[in-house]
């Protein structure tokens, strides 16, 4: 909390204009590209990201496959994970939530304006309907991010089970997946301060679909949860 209210402090000057910005690109979303409605929301946090106090060390950015289309996999920290995806993939992607966070106040607004999917857990017909909705966009050259765990884990740098759901759209739409390691994510907001804090984000290699084609979701959903732990082991103590 103390960093957030840091950050409004500090950004006082500028949110005003921010939050027009995003009233009128939702107000208007017909005549405005996706693309430009990402580039402002990238730099609208990248700008957030410098007044933090956070050090990000990114890795593996030329992993990320040349042809748009993939699915990210990240383990899941906090409320800086977004942050730290939006702040260092330089293409546009989008992001597929739960629900509940299109009723938090001003980031629905955000998420609505970078055409975030919601998805109902406890309504099976409408998750399937998200999930052909990803599997069409990813194969029309829309990448993604799910965050496997389905929620966000509580124990610093450990995972909660991946969920082999996450994977049926990208299963379907044939196309790579990338899983991603983020590290020490959560003592941004978590710490209750202001000290400065690093924090680390590894794009990995990715899993193509020749790779992963006889496997069922539920395999692909450990395999991509092995390298992504491998990963955390291999870094968490790198500062």
């Amino acid at each position: 909390m103390k960093r957030i209210i840091f950050l409004v402090i500090r950004l006082i000057y500028r949110i005003p204009g921010w939050l027009m910005t995003i009233h009128r690109y939702n107000k208007h979303k017909e005549e405005v590209s996706f693309e430009e409605r990402f580039d402002f929301t990238q730099r609208l946090i990248r700008k957030v990201n410098e007044k933090s106090r956070v050090n990000i060390h990114c890795y593996g950015q030329e992993n990320l496959p040349e042809e748009q289309g993939y699915l990210m996999a990240p383990n899941h920290q906090g409320l800086f994970d977004a942050l730290i995806l939006i702040g260092t993939h330089d293409r546009p992607f989008r992001f597929v939530i739960k629900k509940e966070l299109m009723n938090v106040f001003v980031l629905k607004d955000v998420l609505r304006m970078i055409d975030a999917l919601a998805i109902d857990r406890e309504n099976i017909r409408a998750s399937v309907k998200v999930i052909r909705q990803v599997s069409k966009d990813m194969k029309s050259g829309i990448s993604y991010v799910i965050f496997p765990e389905g929620t966000r884990c509580r124990q610093q740098n450990k995972m909660l089970e991946f969920k082999g759901g996450t994977f049926k759209s990208v299963m379907d739409a044939k196309k790579p997946i990338v899983p991603v390691a983020l590290i020490d994510c959560y003592k941004v907001f978590d710490n209750n301060s202001i000290e400065k804090v690093d924090a680390q984000i590894h794009y990995l290699p990715p899993i193509f679909y020749e790779e992963y084609q006889d496997m069922s979701s539920m395999e692909v959903a450990r395999l991509v949860q092995s390298k992504v732990e491998q990963c955390i082991l291999e870094n968490e103590n790198k500062f």
